[in-house]
């Protein structure tokens, strides 16, 4: 090797080493919040907030001494949403009656556009009458996603007869009965994994 090809190669290998150095990082703090079994809540992430219902206001602070889980989509979502909504449905029949008293499940909608409160209350009870559907304006849903860290785009679709889409970041997020986050669930998670994850924060 010449030593002009020398002088070239020895950039090429440092950034490959940075460059997995931080992968390395990012998945390593990754798994580290997915595995968080709740004996800790996860810093700077979350915090109270206030939507609506078809039967009022709901509040997170609410539901202080509950567990509470938080699933982002919108009813006009084709396949993410309601395998999420189904796999949290068949967790919570797993649950004993005492387990499912403590805990209280919530679809946030990110399509306040045409998710009206009524929609939703009917599209959420058709997966679980545990799961509440409620919904804000463009400004509080958008507060509330970035505090989540939950990710969303508006997606026009030309000649649909939906209009567009939302394309949205799919997990559960978990709230301890303190309100603090403890714990993501991400999609695809089986329901016996499910209810493990839940019973850990119990």
């Amino acid at each position: 090797m010449t030593e002009k090809k020398k002088q070239h190669a020895i950039p090429i290998v440092i950034v490959l080493g940075i460059t997995l150095l931080v992968v390395a990082i990012i998945l390593f703090w990754s798994t580290s919040l997915n595995n968080n079994a709740g004996t800790k809540e996860l810093p700077d992430i979350g915090g109270d907030f206030t939507l609506q219902s078809a039967e009022g206001a709901v509040s997170l602070s609410d539901y202080r001494g509950k567990v509470v889980v938080l699933y982002f989509g919108y009813a006009f979502c084709p396949d993410v949403c309601p395998t999420s909504l189904g796999l949290l449905s068949l967790a919570l029949a797993k649950l004993k009656p005492e387990e499912l008293d403590k805990i209280q499940t919530f679809f946030i909608s990110v399509d306040p556009e045409r998710d009206t409160v009524e929609k939703l209350k009917t599209y959420a009870n058709a997966f679980h009458p545990n799961i509440i559907g409620i919904t804000g304006t463009a400004d509080e849903i958008a507060d509330i996603a970035e505090r989540y860290g939950v990710m969303y785009m508006k997606v026009e679709l030309p000649g649909s007869a939906m209009g567009y889409a939302v394309d949205h970041s799919s997990r559960y997020y978990v709230i301890g009965s303190d309100g603090k986050l403890q714990k993501f669930i991400e999609h695809g998670t089986s329901p016996d994994d499910i209810v493990e994850s839940l019973r850990s924060i119990m």
